[in-house]
């Protein structure tokens, strides 16, 4: 008996190894936050058993069994000028917003081209059974898929939008899915509406027109025989999008678009000691701010930061601030450290706030805990993710640019005090955690499944196929209007002679009279 149970057990063992894949996930954007995202896929997969070649541009210092970094750490340099601008983004036209994440895309994709450990990759014998690939103002990366011949699947750093809608003709009405550069609600007046069409077209427009044609010329620089860029760049297998319907709300999708939003958050790890203890040691609770890897102390004009200090030495409760500068003669409240590990502390018991740029993964941190939120949006999606968590009753925004003292102290004042926030942050919660598998345990399944199903093409709608004018029937549309008037037409010129021949022949006959 006891003989059978090793020999089946021997027998799982050998089948899940035999079943390991071997995976390329590259992950290039040289951002924690994107790292991150990379790094919580590629590592669960590793500790299932596949072998995984990761491109990113923070390789482990300890080595991970299943997981090889390829570095492209050298690329960092190379947008951190043209990301000193973010301060400035929201001064931007919508058109230029586009245009300037189209401009760091192609600066750090060539980047990452050129890099050495990327070239040597590419011109090895190497094999691979997935190429995992973030999508991120980097259309020319589906090189990779070509190159190595095997199933693409997408990751998006953020929820289905126009940026990506188009990789799985996944169509997203602006009548009623804002875009996600506005602060629309799903629920939109005339003129709201009409602004979302605005976005959403434009936005294809520029995707079109602009982004991808660039994308091409860049893939055609590197790669002068590479199929056209158009040939690789639907043939996505799957396509994860890092939404959640407790922040987002509901939108359609087509089979092949999986929501993940949340996958990224681990479990809690324990707190260093020094920072347990002032946590622990804070009665009146604390205060988390943290503007994430982009915005950086140097960006922060003077009369911004002297708000938030003497704001924060006003406050009863504690503050840990992610800040790279200590200043000597802040308040005792106020502990600033150059990093803290955020998940871990936003899952501390006596946090009672998170001030924060409202990036992705720090407003799912949040939400994950059930932490309010104080939103200081900056670019991109930021607007919309505190728009939507505030309307959710758990985030309060100031717009960076509006960041004053008093502004500030009154807002702050508001999500300490008023425990409705509180209580919306744990409602939003409890519906983020109740679903019936874990976000991370889900990404590998359908991962594993694009795998057993050699590309799973049976999940791929016919409408990837679609001229964008077949896919929203304007053919068909003009085809009907043009049959309708010409059919108009004639009856018009039938009914005109009819009248004309009718009115001859009263006129011949009063004549013989």
């Amino acid at each position: 008996m006891n003989l059978s149970i090793i020999s089946l057990f021997l027998f799982l063992l050998f089948s899940f190894l035999a079943d390991g894949a071997r995976i390329l996930a590259v992950f290039s954007f040289c951002n924690h936050s994107h790292f991150w995202l990379g790094f919580r896929l590629v590592q669960e997969l590793a500790k299932r058993g596949h072998e995984v070649t990761f491109i990113n541009c923070f390789p482990q210092k300890t080595p991970i069994k299943n997981l090889r970094d390829v570095s492209v750490a050298e690329t960092k340099d190379a947008i951190k000028e043209k990301l000193s601008e973010l301060v400035d983004f929201g001064q931007k036209s919508y058109w230029g917003q586009l245009e300037f994440m189209n401009e760091v895309g192609i600066i750090y994709t060539k980047e990452v081209f050129s890099s050495p450990n990327v070239q040597n990759l590419l011109q090895s014998n190497e094999e691979f059974d997935l190429v995992l690939l973030e999508h991120f103002m980097n259309d020319a990366m589906v090189y990779f898929h070509h190159r190595f011949n095997c199933p693409l699947v997408f990751s998006a750093p953020g929820p289905s939008s126009v940026l990506n809608n188009h990789l799985s003709a996944n169509f997203a009405p602006p009548s009623y899915v804002p875009n996600l550069l506005s602060d629309h609600d799903s629920k939109m007046d005339f003129w709201e509406r009409l602004t979302n069409t605005y976005l959403d077209v434009v936005g294809g427009i520029n995707i079109h027109y602009s982004a991808i044609p660039n994308q091409a010329a860049l893939l055609k620089e590197f790669f002068p025989t590479a199929p056209p860029l158009d040939d690789m760049l639907y043939n996505a297998s799957l396509i994860f999008t890092s939404s959640h319907v407790s922040l987002y709300g509901p939108a359609p999708s087509q089979q092949n678009v999986k929501q993940i939003g949340g996958y990224h958050v681990p479990p809690v790890n324990p707190l260093p000691k020094e920072m347990k203890e002032f946590l622990d040691n804070a009665t009146e609770g604390v205060v988390i701010f943290s503007m994430g890897s982009n915005l950086q102390a140097s960006h922060f004009e003077e009369d911004k930061k002297n708000a938030i200090f003497k704001t924060f030495s006003k406050l009863k409760q504690k503050v840990l601030w992610k800040f790279e500068i200590n200043y000597p003669e802040i308040s005792n409240n106020v502990k600033i450290l150059s990093w803290i590990p955020q998940n871990d502390v936003l899952a501390h018991p006596n946090v009672v706030a998170f001030i924060s740029h409202g990036g992705l993964l720090g407003t799912m941190e949040a939400l994950n805990h059930g932490v309010p939120i104080l939103g200081l949006p900056v670019y991109w999606d930021q607007m919309k993710n505190i728009a939507d968590a505030a309307r959710r009753g758990f985030a309060l925004r100031l717009d960076y640019k509006n960041l004053n003292e008093h502004n500030f102290q009154r807002l702050l004042t508001e999500i300490l005090t008023d425990a409705n926030y509180r209580q919306s942050a744990k409602k939003q919660s409890r519906i983020f955690h109740d679903q019936p598998v874990k976000q991370i345990d889900e990404a590998m399944f359908w991962l594993e499944y694009v795998i057993r199903h050699k590309g799973a093409p049976h999940l791929m709608t016919a409408a990837i196929k679609l001229k964008w004018y077949q896919l929203h029937l304007l053919d068909i549309y003009l085809f009907i209007a043009t049959i309708m008037s010409v059919s108009v037409f004639i009856i018009y010129i039938t009914a005109k002679k009819y009248s004309i021949s009718s009115g001859e022949k009263i006129d011949l006959r009063n004549k013989t009279k």
